[in-house]
């Protein structure tokens, strides 16, 4: 690879290993360097890269260059008018979307650490060699299309994951959700069954906070080992397992300014709750692998179907743990005791599937409305979801009728099972038991079969897992 002091051809060939997920044509690299030899070596390399370049040598040229066209910094740490970290400061004044790589020749880790923290995406010391910064710059400018496209599917989802419902309990819940997206707390906790709606609650927390332009970041605590989910989280160093080839950026980090969602807290290893405890007491973490304190500013908002004060008393949940997320604590309500909800979201949720499915379906006649409101919906709101969205879907007229609902009596789940002996129930076997019928009602397909029981996929393949339902590979 090419030295970037070796003055690199102009028909170097572009590094195949570089990152492609942005459209290079359409960015503007700004190179800002004393030296009239970096600036060239690094404008013919990033020029090959399918880069626009613009060349600065002081900081008086950079703040004149940069404009809103610009969409990624390289910056020299040291320059002859002024400090390089001036220079980046000014950046992240004008727009923090920029990302900002530092160069220099004066190599320390106080000088990155410095950079880092304040605002920089990410380092380099020279000599560096052009590919690996060509790499580089491709990353920071894909993490930074990233969370622009999340911000606009944001602002583009926010209308959808409004809370609907006018029973008292939702109407308290409406009055609650904005009192907290507004105030100054770093955690918060939401609870409630499977299915009642828990990330739309998230959702709105976020949207309805003074954080709504930053990104939300929705993690699955029960999706991935614990090993696995740490990474996730707080990301890694190169070498610091078999599979880390590169540095990672986490998610904690990748959220910074926005929301963090982790979704079945209750389900996360207890050596993973102490890390995250670290974090949330010193809003700092370091990298897997790696020894550097990394700060960031996110809210993390969680939530449980699990009730955890027993999960404490279990010694499977970390008291100090619960007691830091449980600050405020929203309560999400089953279904069943949300009443005259049923009719408001079946109307929203018509609406919602002719404008996807392009259909014409109205309404409920009175039988299907009768049946809908007595049904006890052991799924809630997600259940009710993919019932009205099969309904939709098969209907043959305008108005769904009964027929069109068969299947919720065709795929229920016989009553017998939730009989209480006079000796008390096993409630991993009941659960076990559940997990079985779901799958043989749906022909084991695993999505089906997680809804009829009220549980998301990952959920219900980490039960399936734990009771030993998973299919075995061939051959063992």
């Amino acid at each position: 690879m090419a030295h970037a002091l070796a003055m690199a051809h102009p028909t170097e060939t572009p590094s195949p290993t570089a990152p492609s997920l942005v459209k290079r044509g359409q960015a503007r690299v700004l190179v800002i360097d004393d030296e009239r030899l970096i600036r060239w070596s690094l404008k013919e390399k990033l020029k090959d890269e399918g880069y626009e370049v613009l060349e600065a040598a002081d900081g008086a040229s950079a703040i004149d260059a940069l404009d809103a066209s610009i969409d990624l910094v390289l910056l020299d740490y040291r320059l002859p008018d002024t400090d390089g970290m001036e220079i980046l400061a000014h950046v992240q004044r004008f727009n923090k979307d920029i990302p900002v790589i530092m160069m220099t020749a004066h190599s320390s880790v106080e000088h990155a650490v410095h950079a880092i923290k304040a605002g920089a995406y990410h380092y380099v010391a020279k000599p560096f060699e052009l590919d690996s910064v060509a790499i580089t710059v491709a990353r920071a400018l894909e993490t930074s299309q990233l969370r622009r496209e999340l911000r606009t599917l944001q602002v583009k989802t926010a209308e959808g994951s409004a809370i609907i419902g006018e029973s008292q309990v939702m109407l308290a819940l409406k009055r609650l959700i904005p009192r907290i997206a507004a105030s100054p707390a770093s955690t918060v906790l939401i609870t409630g069954e499977s299915g009642t709606g828990k990330d739309l609650a998230a959702h709105a927390l976020h949207t309805q906070s003074d954080r709504r332009n930053g990104p939300f970041v929705n993690i699955t605590c029960s999706a991935l080992p614990a090993a696995l989910l740490e990474s996730e989280f707080f990301g890694h160093e190169r070498g610091a397992f078999t599979d880390a080839k590169t540095r990672k950026e986490g998610l904690f980090q990748q959220a910074n300014g926005g929301t963090v969602f982790l979704d079945e807290i209750g389900e996360m290893e207890v050596p993973l709750q102490a890390k995250l405890l670290r974090f949330l007491e010193e809003k700092t973490f370091r990298r897997v692998g790696g020894s550097e304190e990394i700060s960031t500013d996110v809210r993390v908002v969680a939530a449980t179907n699990v009730d955890l004060k027993k999960a404490v008393t279990s010694g499977k949940f970390r008291e100090d743990l619960y007691y830091r997320l449980a600050v405020l604590t929203v309560h999400l309500p089953p279904l069943r005791e949300r009443e005259g909800d049923v009719d408001l979201i079946a109307a929203h949720l018509i609406k919602k599937f002719n404008g996807e499915f392009a259909t014409t379906v109205r309404s409920l006649d009175r039988d299907a409305q009768r049946l809908l409101r007595t049904h006890p919906w052991p799924g809630n709101v997600r259940e009710l979801r993919n019932a009205m969205e099969r309904a939709v879907l098969l209907a043959e007229g305008d108005a769904l009728s009964l027929d069109d609902f068969s299947f919720l009596r065709e795929t229920a789940i016989d009553a017998t099972v939730f009989t209480l002996p006079a000796g008390g129930i096993d409630i991993a076997e009941l659960e076990r038991t559940m997990v079985e019928q779901a799958l043989q009602r749906t022909g084991d397909n695993q999505s089906q079969a997680a809804a009829l029981i009220g549980m998301n996929r990952d959920r219900f393949r980490y039960r399936m897992k734990q009771y030993g339902l998973l299919p075995k590979a061939k051959g063992s």
